[in-house]
């Protein structure tokens, strides 16, 4: 016989659960993806139009990105059925869609990710993972993974997530799970990570420039967040394990195409380990040619103005088709050992298919484009986050309540704004002042505006490869849309919220250094 306290939990958990399907009914009742991008796009040239008409303006000191200069700004809404924007709307239709980030990186990694399911690759490295890694370990596994994967640009976007699903099938489990986690750690763990990324020194250069607006002399450094981040992962780790587990694949039930006693359980065959041991030594030597490559001073992979391997250098802007090589080299090899490819005519047949599969992922990205460049052009987002800002400054409070406040509303304006860093260059001139004057470090407003940024970067739409992930969604559920991605990623916002401010209140308290050097509380 269960508790009552069991009882109590079991209709806690059936409340939560049912509002989850209740979210994901409701949203997957709207329109087709597609449509309901175009019905966005029109209600933003419609609010637009009538925010120009109100005279809807914002004022607030912000940071030119460009220059790193602080000037004030008024920012007027920009109607989109103006002259101008008519024009607008006309002429770049086309840029935005071929200058949306995630287009680029999608297609080209997805020609090596593509070949290396095509050939059966894919499918005998999952089958040895399955042989040596515990079921208990997968999880965890994919998360920390996802977390990792922000040094490495967006790759964790088109690479992991997709992969995630197909490592849960391989062992019986829910794909949309492993999905989920993979996504949870790439997206929402984006502010945590066990060494320095290229987004740190981009954020530091921001919150300097606004530190300045005090201390002239004060420099925000790279590492100013590092021992925070570190610990970060550790707690994204064991938060997204724990939804995963105990919440989102309980919710999914049984995936009824998984045979774990499949395909992906049989024993591999002799083909199969003699191409597994080629790859091994191929994608070794590539490694080991990189590093080679990388290592000299002169080298052409490093910046050639500070000789650094990540910042501004080629070898990290360069990482996506080096991505591609790994997996399509090895592939090639893979295949021709094993069978599967014959010749170079299946080889560029496979190639055909890799790009057929992503039609829908293209035309949806073609409308999704139109409305995040109409909301950009609208300068919508920017007057909510500076009216955001002066909310927050006008509420009063200080100490981890402050911070913790600043934490929800950088995550709200996350769900209107899409790029982090250009919430930073509205946010930081006001916020690091203000903190400043408190006693609080810049090192401590900018750890905050992080955690906020990252939450919800899992249930907005307005983040660049949220769409992407619907397509993936949608390959183990035809059904799937935006209310079911919606509904089984807020678990994970929601704890990673709670957890993650908790963190930083407890880190407050505590008085602990953010990283070296780097104090709660300005010396």
């Amino acid at each position: 016989m269960p508790t009552a306290s069991e009882k109590k939990q079991a209709s806690k958990s059936s409340l939560f659960t049912r509002f989850l399907s209740a979210v994901e009914k409701a949203g997957n009742k709207l329109p087709h993806p597609i449509t309901l991008f175009f019905l966005f796009s029109v209600a933003i040239v419609l609010i637009s139009a009538l925010c120009s008409l109100l005279g809807v303006s914002a004022t607030g000191e912000m940071i030119d990105p460009a220059t790193m200069e602080l000037t004030e700004q008024t920012v007027t809404a920009t109607s989109l059925l103006s002259r101008e924007g008519v024009v607008y709307m006309l002429t770049s239709a086309v840029k935005n869609f071929t200058d949306f980030a995630p287009l680029g990186v999608v297609l080209v990694t997805m020609l090596g990710v593509g070949c290396a399911e095509g050939s059966g690759y894919l499918t005998a490295a999952l089958k040895k993972l399955v042989s040596v890694t515990p079921r208990r370990w997968i999880t965890p596994m994919l998360v920390f993974l996802g977390v990792l994967s922000n040094v490495a640009s967006d790759i964790g976007y088109v690479v992991l997530v997709p992969v995630g699903a197909l490592i849960f099938m391989a062992y019986g489990r829910h794909p949309l799970a492993g999905l989920a986690a993979a996504f949870a750690g790439v997206s929402g763990g984006y502010s945590a990570n066990l060494i320095i990324g290229a987004v740190d020194p981009l954020m530091a250069g921001i919150s300097t420039e606004a530190a300045r607006l005090v201390d002239k002399t004060y420099t925000v450094y790279a590492t100013d967040n590092w021992f925070f981040l570190m610990v970060s992962t550790l707690v994204i780790v064991v938060a997204g394990t724990l939804v995963t587990d105990k919440i989102v694949e309980p919710r999914l039930g049984r995936f009824e195409a998984a045979e774990p006693d499949g395909e992906i359980r049989s024993e591999l065959t002799a083909e199969q380990k003699r191409g597994l041991r080629a790859v091994s030594l191929t994608l070794l030597v590539l490694v080991i040619g990189l590093i080679a490559a990388a290592a000299p001073a002169s080298s052409p992979l490093r910046n050639p103005q500070t000789g650094s391997l990540t910042n501004g250098a080629p070898l990290i802007d360069g990482l996506i088709p080096l991505i591609t090589l790994l997996f399509f080299i090895p592939s090639v090899i893979y295949g021709r050992i094993a069978g599967t490819f014959r010749g170079e005519k299946e080889v560029c047949r496979q190639l055909e298919k890799n790009m057929a599969a992503m039609g829908s992922y293209i035309a949806l990205v073609f409308i999704a484009a139109q409305f995040i460049s109409y909301f950009n052009y609208s300068r919508l987002g920017t007057i909510l986050a500076i009216k955001g800002a002066d909310f927050l400054q006008s509420t009063g409070v200080s100490g981890p309540v402050l911070m913790v406040l600043f934490i929800l509303l950088t995550s709200l304006l996350n769900l209107v704004m899409g790029s982090a860093s250009a919430k930073w260059t509205i946010l930081a001139p006001v916020f690091v002042p203000m903190f400043m004057m408190l006693g609080y470090s810049p090192a401590l407003t900018q750890v905050a505006y992080r955690i906020g940024d990252s939450c919800t970067n899992l249930i907005s739409p307005l983040m660049s490869y949220f769409a992407m992930v619907v397509v993936f969604a949608k390959k183990y559920d035809k059904n799937a849309g935006i209310g079911t991605l919606i509904s089984t990623m807020l678990p994970y916002s929601l704890v990673f919220l709670v957890v993650w401010s908790l963190l930083l209140v407890v880190w407050m308290l505590a008085g602990l250094p953010l990283g070296p050097g780097a104090g709660i509380r300005i010396a």
